[in-house]
């Protein structure tokens, strides 16, 4: 599947770093696939945080990134945190 902007919530901003929500029913794979991301370039910055709620109709998975580059609209996230499951 594609992102879907609109399962992603500010949870809090200050001095330009946003902590974000994000929930999904992709799996984790396909959340830090390359380009997954990218339509919402324009709102992220570099350092950003993004707690994650994936494949919630499935086996619910949580983990938090960190937005770790922005290239020409291109974000590369990172997973900094995945609970065990």
């Amino acid at each position: 599947m594609s992102m879907n902007s609109k399962n992603l919530s500010v949870l809090a901003y200050s001095n330009g770093f946003t902590l974000w929500h994000y929930k999904t029913d992709d799996e984790k794979t396909v959340v830090t696939g390359q380009n997954y991301f990218n339509s919402v370039a324009n709102i992220f910055n570099v350092g950003d945080l993004i707690v994650s709620s994936m494949d919630i109709d499935g086996t619910l998975t949580t983990s938090i990134f960190v937005v770790s580059s922005i290239t020409s609209g291109v974000v590369v996230v990172s997973d900094i945190i995945s609970p065990a499951s």
